[in-house]
Protein backbone atom coordinates (compact mmCIF):
# COMPACT_ATOMS: atom_id res chain seq x y z
CA UNK A 1 0.00 0.00 0.00
CA UNK A 2 1.49 2.99 -1.39
CA UNK A 3 0.91 5.05 2.69
CA UNK A 4 3.36 2.43 4.18
CA UNK A 5 5.64 3.89 2.26
CA UNK A 6 4.82 7.22 3.03
CA UNK A 7 4.49 7.11 6.95
CA UNK A 8 8.01 5.22 7.11
CA UNK A 9 9.53 7.88 5.75
CA UNK A 10 8.24 10.31 7.83
CA UNK A 11 8.90 8.02 10.95
CA UNK A 12 12.58 7.38 9.33
CA UNK A 13 13.23 11.53 8.85
CA UNK A 14 11.99 11.93 12.25
CA UNK A 15 13.79 9.41 14.44
CA UNK A 16 15.82 12.04 16.30
CA UNK A 17 12.76 13.72 17.39
CA UNK A 18 10.88 10.55 18.81
CA UNK A 19 13.96 9.94 20.78
CA UNK A 20 13.17 12.91 22.35
CA UNK A 21 9.81 11.50 23.50
CA UNK A 22 11.42 8.18 24.04
CA UNK A 23 14.01 10.13 26.29
CA UNK A 24 10.89 11.74 28.10
CA UNK A 25 8.76 8.57 28.70
CA UNK A 26 12.38 7.44 30.72
CA UNK A 27 13.93 5.47 27.77
CA UNK A 28 17.76 5.36 27.76
CA UNK A 29 18.03 3.04 24.64
CA UNK A 30 21.23 3.89 22.87
CA UNK A 31 22.16 3.74 19.12
CA UNK A 32 23.97 1.00 18.10
CA UNK A 33 25.23 1.70 14.66
CA UNK A 34 27.32 4.12 12.97
CA UNK A 35 27.16 4.83 8.95
CA UNK A 36 29.47 1.57 7.65
CA UNK A 37 29.39 2.30 4.21
CA UNK A 38 33.64 1.70 2.83
CA UNK A 39 35.33 3.53 0.18
CA UNK A 40 35.35 2.75 -3.11
CA UNK A 41 38.95 1.87 -3.39
CA UNK A 42 41.96 3.91 -4.14
CA UNK A 43 42.24 6.27 -7.04
CA UNK A 44 45.38 7.62 -9.43
CA UNK A 45 44.01 11.64 -8.95
CA UNK A 46 46.39 13.92 -7.55
CA UNK A 47 46.83 13.77 -3.88
CA UNK A 48 45.49 16.99 -3.63
CA UNK A 49 41.92 16.56 -5.05
CA UNK A 50 41.86 13.07 -3.47
CA UNK A 51 38.47 12.39 -1.57
CA UNK A 52 38.10 11.95 2.17
CA UNK A 53 37.40 8.44 4.05
CA UNK A 54 34.98 7.60 5.92
CA UNK A 55 37.43 7.95 8.89
CA UNK A 56 38.04 11.36 7.22
CA UNK A 57 34.32 12.45 7.38
CA UNK A 58 33.27 11.54 9.98
CA UNK A 59 34.75 14.42 12.61
CA UNK A 60 33.68 16.58 10.02
CA UNK A 61 29.64 15.51 11.17
CA UNK A 62 28.01 18.67 13.22
CA UNK A 63 28.41 17.77 16.55
CA UNK A 64 25.60 18.18 19.60
CA UNK A 65 27.76 20.77 20.85
CA UNK A 66 27.00 22.60 17.58
CA UNK A 67 23.85 22.49 16.49
CA UNK A 68 20.71 24.72 17.32
CA UNK A 69 19.44 24.96 20.62
CA UNK A 70 16.88 22.56 21.47
CA UNK A 71 17.82 20.03 18.88
CA UNK A 72 19.23 16.36 19.46
CA UNK A 73 22.07 15.07 17.32
CA UNK A 74 22.42 11.38 16.51
CA UNK A 75 23.16 9.01 14.40
CA UNK A 76 21.07 7.05 12.83
CA UNK A 77 20.18 3.28 13.88
CA UNK A 78 21.24 0.00 11.96
CA UNK A 79 17.85 -0.26 10.84
CA UNK A 80 18.13 2.79 9.22
CA UNK A 81 21.04 1.99 7.36
CA UNK A 82 19.85 -1.79 6.33
CA UNK A 83 17.81 -0.71 3.65
CA UNK A 84 18.67 2.98 2.33
CA UNK A 85 19.44 1.90 -1.66
CA UNK A 86 16.70 3.37 -3.85
CA UNK A 87 15.34 2.64 -6.86
CA UNK A 88 13.55 5.79 -9.60
CA UNK A 89 11.41 4.41 -12.61
CA UNK A 90 13.26 7.36 -14.42
CA UNK A 91 17.08 6.93 -14.30
CA UNK A 92 17.62 11.00 -14.73
CA UNK A 93 15.58 10.88 -11.11
CA UNK A 94 18.31 8.46 -9.08
CA UNK A 95 20.10 11.30 -7.47
CA UNK A 96 16.84 12.85 -6.16
CA UNK A 97 15.93 9.32 -4.65
CA UNK A 98 19.47 8.79 -3.38
CA UNK A 99 19.81 12.38 -2.15
CA UNK A 100 16.17 11.67 0.12
CA UNK A 101 17.76 8.40 1.22
CA UNK A 102 21.06 9.65 2.77
CA UNK A 103 22.73 7.35 -0.06
CA UNK A 104 25.93 8.79 -1.72
CA UNK A 105 25.52 10.51 -4.90
CA UNK A 106 27.83 8.76 -7.68
CA UNK A 107 30.90 7.22 -7.20
CA UNK A 108 32.42 8.76 -3.76
CA UNK A 109 35.40 7.59 -1.62
CA UNK A 110 33.68 7.90 1.88
CA UNK A 111 30.39 8.77 3.11
CA UNK A 112 29.05 9.86 7.12
CA UNK A 113 25.55 10.48 8.20
CA UNK A 114 24.05 11.91 11.54
CA UNK A 115 20.49 12.99 11.94
CA UNK A 116 19.42 16.52 13.89
CA UNK A 117 15.99 16.29 15.63
CA UNK A 118 14.00 19.20 16.65
CA UNK A 119 10.07 19.42 17.08
CA UNK A 120 7.38 21.92 17.76
CA UNK A 121 5.49 19.58 20.07
CA UNK A 122 5.76 18.77 23.89
CA UNK A 123 6.49 15.69 25.55
CA UNK A 124 3.39 14.11 28.14
CA UNK A 125 4.20 14.36 31.68
CA UNK A 126 6.10 11.06 32.82
CA UNK A 127 2.85 10.52 35.13
CA UNK A 128 0.51 11.11 32.00
CA UNK A 129 -2.24 8.14 31.31
CA UNK A 130 -1.28 6.17 28.21
CA UNK A 131 -3.41 7.42 26.05
CA UNK A 132 -2.29 11.01 26.99
CA UNK A 133 1.35 10.09 26.31
CA UNK A 134 0.20 8.39 22.97
CA UNK A 135 -1.56 12.11 22.02
CA UNK A 136 1.67 13.90 22.85
CA UNK A 137 3.58 11.53 20.98
CA UNK A 138 1.34 11.70 17.56
CA UNK A 139 1.45 15.75 17.69
CA UNK A 140 5.17 15.43 18.09
CA UNK A 141 5.56 13.36 15.39
CA UNK A 142 3.33 15.47 13.02
CA UNK A 143 5.44 18.88 14.48
CA UNK A 144 9.15 17.01 13.85
CA UNK A 145 11.47 18.81 11.94
CA UNK A 146 14.13 15.84 12.00
CA UNK A 147 16.94 16.53 9.51
CA UNK A 148 19.11 14.28 7.82
CA UNK A 149 22.51 14.92 6.80
CA UNK A 150 24.82 13.53 4.56
CA UNK A 151 28.12 14.17 4.13
CA UNK A 152 30.02 12.36 0.88
CA UNK A 153 33.50 13.00 -0.62
CA UNK A 154 35.30 12.49 -4.18
CA UNK A 155 38.61 11.94 -6.13
CA UNK A 156 38.78 14.81 -8.89
CA UNK A 157 35.68 16.75 -10.33
CA UNK A 158 33.74 13.90 -8.89
CA UNK A 159 32.23 16.38 -6.43
CA UNK A 160 31.13 18.63 -8.83
CA UNK A 161 29.91 16.26 -11.46
CA UNK A 162 27.21 14.83 -8.40
CA UNK A 163 26.59 18.04 -7.51
CA UNK A 164 25.80 18.61 -11.40
CA UNK A 165 23.41 15.38 -11.90
CA UNK A 166 21.06 16.17 -8.91
CA UNK A 167 20.99 19.75 -9.83
CA UNK A 168 19.73 18.33 -13.46
CA UNK A 169 17.55 16.25 -11.83
CA UNK A 170 15.15 18.37 -10.05
CA UNK A 171 14.19 19.66 -13.29
CA UNK A 172 13.91 16.97 -15.67
CA UNK A 173 12.16 15.21 -13.04
CA UNK A 174 9.99 17.94 -12.09
CA UNK A 175 6.86 16.53 -13.47
CA UNK A 176 7.31 13.73 -10.62
CA UNK A 177 8.64 10.09 -10.12
CA UNK A 178 8.28 6.65 -8.69
CA UNK A 179 10.53 5.77 -6.23
CA UNK A 180 11.03 1.82 -4.63
CA UNK A 181 12.77 1.36 -1.62
CA UNK A 182 12.68 -1.86 0.38
CA UNK A 183 10.20 -3.59 -2.04
CA UNK A 184 7.79 -0.32 -1.54
CA UNK A 185 6.98 2.24 -4.29
CA UNK A 186 6.39 5.90 -3.36
CA UNK A 187 5.11 8.27 -6.44
CA UNK A 188 6.42 11.43 -6.02
CA UNK A 189 3.64 14.06 -7.51
CA UNK A 190 5.89 16.84 -8.31
CA UNK A 191 9.62 18.73 -7.63
CA UNK A 192 10.08 22.33 -7.53
CA UNK A 193 12.68 24.86 -6.49
CA UNK A 194 13.10 25.03 -2.85
CA UNK A 195 13.85 27.80 -0.85
CA UNK A 196 17.29 29.60 -1.84
CA UNK A 197 20.39 28.59 0.12
CA UNK A 198 23.42 30.36 -0.01
CA UNK A 199 26.48 27.96 1.51
CA UNK A 200 29.44 26.75 0.11
CA UNK A 201 30.93 26.59 -3.46
CA UNK A 202 27.59 25.77 -4.79
CA UNK A 203 23.94 25.24 -3.59
CA UNK A 204 20.53 23.94 -4.83
CA UNK A 205 17.49 23.20 -3.05
CA UNK A 206 14.36 21.52 -3.88
CA UNK A 207 11.06 20.43 -2.74
CA UNK A 208 8.98 17.44 -3.69
CA UNK A 209 5.29 17.12 -2.98
CA UNK A 210 4.70 12.85 -2.25
CA UNK A 211 1.44 13.48 -0.41
CA UNK A 212 -2.26 12.74 -1.17
CA UNK A 213 -5.51 14.13 0.07
CA UNK A 214 -5.37 11.50 3.08
CA UNK A 215 -2.19 12.01 4.43
CA UNK A 216 -0.99 16.04 2.62
CA UNK A 217 3.29 15.46 2.92
CA UNK A 218 6.54 17.27 0.80
CA UNK A 219 10.07 17.17 1.66
CA UNK A 220 12.59 19.45 1.01
CA UNK A 221 16.13 18.44 -0.42
CA UNK A 222 19.53 20.75 0.00
CA UNK A 223 22.45 20.00 -1.55
CA UNK A 224 25.79 22.21 -0.76
CA UNK A 225 29.51 21.71 -2.31
CA UNK A 226 32.32 22.82 -0.49
CA UNK A 227 35.50 21.64 -2.43
CA UNK A 228 35.40 18.03 -3.08
CA UNK A 229 32.86 17.21 -0.42
CA UNK A 230 29.23 17.36 -0.97
CA UNK A 231 26.62 18.25 2.09
CA UNK A 232 22.91 16.53 1.14
CA UNK A 233 20.41 17.76 3.78
CA UNK A 234 17.28 16.26 3.83
CA UNK A 235 13.34 16.93 5.66
CA UNK A 236 9.97 15.51 5.32
CA UNK A 237 6.64 17.23 6.82
CA UNK A 238 3.65 15.96 7.41
CA UNK A 239 0.71 18.30 6.54
CA UNK A 240 2.68 20.72 5.13
CA UNK A 241 5.59 22.98 3.63
CA UNK A 242 8.90 20.86 5.51
CA UNK A 243 11.18 24.40 6.08
CA UNK A 244 14.88 23.26 6.86
CA UNK A 245 16.96 25.36 9.62
CA UNK A 246 19.34 26.82 7.31
CA UNK A 247 21.30 27.00 11.32
CA UNK A 248 21.84 23.41 10.68
CA UNK A 249 23.03 23.80 6.53
CA UNK A 250 25.60 27.10 7.94
CA UNK A 251 26.70 24.89 11.04
CA UNK A 252 27.44 21.78 9.13
CA UNK A 253 29.44 23.89 6.25
CA UNK A 254 30.76 25.96 8.40
CA UNK A 255 32.75 22.45 9.88
CA UNK A 256 33.75 21.98 6.05
CA UNK A 257 36.10 24.54 6.07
Amino acid sequence: MRNTLVRRTVLTASAVSLALLATACGSDKKDDAKADAKPSGASSAPAATKGKTDAELAPLLLTQAEAPKDSLVKAPSADQLKNLAATTDKAECKPLGQAASMEPQGTSTGVARTQVGGTSGKAADPNASEADKLKAGLEMLTGATGTSVTLTSYDGKGAEDAFAAFKKAGTACAGGYTMTQDGESLKVNKVVAGDAVTAGDESVSFLADFGDAEMPMAGQVVMVRKGNTLATFSVQNMGGKPVLSKEIVEAQVKKLG
